[in-house]
């Protein structure tokens, strides 16, 4: 990327709208009420030859204390500090009010390069408004309609002579090097993360379990807002970074409160990004609240990543302030071997997001379920083993007919899938692919993740199963002919 470009103005101005134009994907929530954005989002954005990160911003209000819009200004000033070119964003239609001539004030000290837009321009309603923007002192107006796409050419125009700045002055800075640098890797081998394809974690939870706390602390930065009111966060955002060696995604999604009480458009807009995100994600972390934890809704978030077929690790989260750790640890693992079988092994790691303490041992967890989520068992290994398992409890013989278990084979990783090949497997019981699992699960060190198990029957691959027999042609009868000469 050459350079970054920070979207910035006062609430419903189109920010977002301009975002998700500039990705081409439809990536930040976008809604008729103002205030959707919250957290900064960062995007690859493409315009014409150009490539650059693009930030979407929350909308800039003038509150400085404590309150919700107070930290959401301080962490939109951080994206004006950070990024080479702001494109401050007024409303054409609505005008300059004096909000956004406090903060055009504010740009002209802190940005190194703005350009001002002013959108939803198109036709003659936005003219006013697009007069009144000289007034800013920012140079002219760039008329913009980031819902229609127009002005699009226009913008690219002054981007251009900016980004030559940047490229010329990062191909100045970049240190001299003769080492070619190659990634070339076994098919076989597991994915090993790298810095173009990171390994992808979401951090899931029930609002206010502290699953943004928890990525700051990993950041060491306050990259996300936090603060104590229960459903801040609204967009699955993303943020890149070095996890100790290992370059990760990691994705902050809304919390997920059960279905019955989501009746607002954007909080079912919110779930659903959040739900994106598992189905993108590698390994998810299922963050439990201590206070309150496997709760109805937890359970339905563990069981929707494992049906997902995703690499879980369950958090519990504050346990800085549980006064009897021992005891609670004791019920927790309890109530997790009992309330979720089917993560049966899983790991189960507690932390605390606020202290940092316990991010060492979530990590170890997250790595090694990443590593069991691509493992691969060779066909004589899985074949010695099914044969051990069918001696040591044969499957039931339905009608008097003993079913048989040919042989077995992986047929894929992320997660672990296998095929047996069987007669009448649609009379195997369930309870007998569950043993196999389990066992699967023991004798292979692959605790918790999600195994895939495929009964096949070998007549399926039969081209003449189900078709009548030969019988003696009709015609014999008129030729005289015996049925079998």
């Amino acid at each position: 990327m050459s350079f970054t470009l920070a979207i910035v103005g006062r609430p419903n101005v189109g920010k977002s709208t301009l975002f998700n134009r500039l990705v081409g994907k439809r990536l930040a929530l976008v809604d008729d009420q103002p205030g959707v954005t919250r957290d900064l989002r960062e995007g690859a954005a493409r315009l014409g030859d150009l490539r650059f990160t693009v930030i979407d911003t929350a909308g800039l209000e003038e509150a400085t204390d404590e309150s919700l819009q107070g930290r959401m200004r301080r962490l939109t000033e951080r994206a004006v500090d950070m990024a080479d070119i702001c494109l401050f964003m007024i409303d054409a239609r609505t005008g300059v009010t004096p909000t956004d001539e406090f903060f055009a004030g504010l740009l002209r000290k802190r940005a190194k390069h703005v350009i001002l837009a002013a959108n939803k321009a198109e036709g003659r309603a936005g003219e006013s408004g697009v007069l009144e923007a000289y007034a800013l002192g920012l140079g002219d107006p760039l008329r913009l309609s980031a819902e229609h796409g127009e002005g699009m050419s226009d913008l690219l125009a002054l981007l251009m002579p900016l980004a030559d700045e940047f490229a010329e002055r990062a191909e100045a800075d970049a240190p001299e090097t003769d080492v070619d640098v190659s990634e070339d890797m076994d098919d076989g081998a597991p994915r090993v993360p790298t810095k173009a394809k990171p390994l992808q974690i979401a951090v899931v939870g029930r609002p206010n379990a502290g699953k943004s706390t928890l990525i700051n602390q990993m950041l060491g930065e306050e990259r996300l807002l936090t603060g104590p009111e229960a459903g801040i966060t609204r967009d699955a955002i993303s943020v890149q970074m070095d996890w100790d060696g290992v370059p990760i995604r990691m994705f902050d999604t809304a919390g997920m409160r059960k279905k019955a009480r989501v009746q607002e458009k954007l909080e079912k807009l919110s779930v659903s990004d959040g739900l994106r995100a598992v189905k993108f994600a590698e390994v998810v972390i299922v963050l439990i609240d201590a206070e309150i934890p496997f709760e109805q809704q937890d359970l339905r978030i563990a069981d929707l990543a494992e049906r997902e077929g995703r690499a879980v690790v369950l958090a519990v989260n504050k346990w800085d302030v549980e006064p009897n750790k021992q005891k609670k640890l004791k019920d927790l693992r309890e109530s997790f071997e009992r309330l979720l079988p089917q993560l049966r092994g899983a790991p189960l790691v507690t932390v605390s997001a606020k202290t940092g303490r316990g991010l060492n041992r979530l990590q170890e967890a997250v790595m090694k379920a990443h590593e069991v989520w691509n493992r691969r068992v060779t066909t004589s290994q899985l074949n010695r083993w099914l044969i051990d398992m069918f001696e040591a409890h044969p499957p039931p013989a339905p009608a008097g007919r003993r079913i048989k278990l040919r042989y077995m084979t992986q047929a894929k990783t992320r997660p672990p899938g296998f095929v047996v090949m069987c007669s009448m497997p649609e009379k195997l019981p369930e309870s007998y692919s569950r043993y196999l699992v389990n066992g699967l699960r023991d004798s292979f060190d692959m605790p918790g993740t999600p195994i895939r198990l495929w009964m096949r029957s070998q007549a399926e691959s039969n081209p003449y199963k189900n078709k009548k027999k030969s019988t003696p042609s009709r015609l014999r009868k008129h030729l005289d002919k015996p049925p079998h000469s």
